[in-house]
């Protein structure tokens, strides 16, 4: 039985920051940033973090598949909301995938995602079922860096095991090499750069290609035969160099998606594969590279059941769903990167009830309400009495999932007084399709696109922050569901 890929997602923040923005609020003090000024970078919205992308490509990468099989659920990032939380828990309540599977955080290196996804193809090798593997990244840059011109925010989420797959795992190899190119050390917010020139030359040029070699001998494949190549790297014509000294054809080299992402860290090597998966054929292999402190190098081929693989978002049709935005200064709030007077209404306590929080997370987290057994009505929340007027059924309710339902919009307001990071306010009441309502806040939109009768999706956002206590609260909100789907 072969081992490898199941189903691929990825999720890219709607919102993508115009580079010339970044360089003409910071070229008085640093001019080289003209340089950089071009094309776009993906960035969260307020509400988003690496919990709630990495929610949005499990989900995408879920499209047509149960969950019941799935036995682990993995989180790589270097960019976690939570330092003592188990981050990738908090996905899985929100996935509602049972409490009868195991969970796991990796960090603390670049190549957190390949090192975390060998060990899963190990591991599904083992037998030990499905492995649901997640990267995703937020990271926070210096204002006016090179960092924050370079990088983007973004998640991908593969789904491996025995079976069907749809790119069969040939085989990897990796190197551990303390090659410092940047840090970021305990306590400090930012990460520290070390010299671009210094990194290309003892780094990737010689670090990359010496575990090529080692996987190509390992496997038995020739560099010549691969199809897509995918090397993260911002550093220019630093990908097709080194595959040009391994071996590998140029017209192999994939797009870094620089130009309208930027690079999602410890999540860009994923995410350049569920890019390359979207493109591959049948019998064509995709060699994938991750690079922090040595390397990782990951070798995949395409089978014949990619082309059967349900329609899904993926990273084309996420890139699709943009909105430029040209306000800098929103970018830095957002990202708390100024000081903003956010005014009296924003100084409420806003501690979270761990007790009620762990009693309610299938409601709160996972977005379960009620059917009613005996007329079959919907509810959101669940409640010991059934809302249906000639039912009121008493006890007669089991969890309905409400996440993955679509609906309509019943009613809409937008409100100037409360207090939000991205004023104004804007809420309705869901009317949901199957049945059932809810009023939810709005996200991803302006008031102008809303209207009574839109079509509308449930997605996992935050909440509110707790700045006191630094606790994340998160729910669901709604958005508009009229994306098309990546062919």
């Amino acid at each position: 039985m072969e081992i490898g890929i199941l189903a691929y997602g990825a999720y890219i923040p709607r919102r993508r920051l115009a580079r010339k923005s970044v360089a003409d609020a910071n070229a008085w003090f640093n001019p080289a940033l003209k340089g950089q000024a071009k094309a776009e970078r993906s960035m969260c919205n307020w509400d988003e973090d690496t919990v709630t992308m990495a929610v949005e490509a499990a989900r995408d990468c879920l499209t047509g598949f149960p969950r019941e099989p799935i036995r682990a659920v993995q989180l790589a990032s270097t960019s976690f909301p939570f330092e003592d939380r188990l981050n990738s828990g908090i996905v899985a309540q929100a996935l509602n995938l049972g409490a009868e599977i195991s969970s796991l955080d990796v960090g603390a290196s670049q190549r957190a995602a390949t090192a975390g996804l060998a060990a899963a193809l190990d591991g599904a090798a083992g037998g030990n079922g499905q492995t649901l593997f997640l990267a995703a990244e937020k990271r926070r840059t210096k204002v006016g860096s090179t960092l924050e011109m370079t990088s983007g925010d973004g998640a991908a989420a593969l789904l491996i095991g025995a079976g069907k797959v749809i790119a069969k795992f040939i085989g990897g190899h990796s190197r551990t090499v303390d090659f410092v190119d940047h840090y970021r050390g305990q306590g400090f917010a930012y990460d520290y750069v070390w010299e671009e020139r210094w990194i290309r030359d003892e780094g990737y040029a010689k670090i990359v290609p010496a575990t090529l070699a080692g996987l190509f001998k390992k496997t038995g494949i020739e560099a010549g035969s691969i199809a897509h190549f995918c090397m993260p790297c911002t550093l220019g014509k630093v990908a097709a160099s080194v595959a040009k000294k391994a071996g590998i054809p140029e017209a192999a080299v994939r797009d870094n998606l620089h130009a309208v992402c930027g690079e999602t860290g410890t999540a860009h090597a994923l995410v350049m594969l569920a890019d390359a998966l979207a493109a591959a054929k049948p019998g064509e292999r995709i060699l994938v590279v991750g690079f922090g402190q040595g390397c990782d190098a990951l070798l995949f081929e395409a089978t014949a059941e990619l082309p059967k693989l349900p329609r899904r978002m993926g990273v084309r049709g996420y890139l699709a769903r943009r909105r430029e935005e040209t306000n800098y200064n929103r970018f830095l709030a957002f990202n708390d990167l100024v000081t903003l007077e956010r005014g009296m209404r924003a100084e409420l306590d806003k501690q979270t009830a761990l007790s009620t929080l762990y009693r309610k997370r299938d409601m709160i987290l996972g977005l379960v309400g009620g059917r009613c057994e005996k007329c079959g009505t919907l509810q959101f929340p669940k409640s010991n009495v059934c809302v249906n007027p000639d039912c009121n059924a008493f006890h007669t309710q089991i969890d309905q999932p409400f996440a993955e339902m679509s609906g309509k919009v019943n009613s809409h307001t937008a409100d100037q007084l409360t207090y939000s990071p991205d004023p104004p306010t804007i809420f309705g009441m869901v009317q949901f399709d199957a049945g059932g309502r809810l009023m939810a806040d709005f996200t991803d939109v302006d008031i102008s696109e809303v209207s009574v009768g839109l079509k509308m999706r449930m997605v996992f956002r935050i909440k509110d922050y707790d700045s006191q206590r630094g606790f994340t609260r998160y729910f669901w909100k709604a958005t508009p569901a009229g994306v098309a789907k990546e062919a």
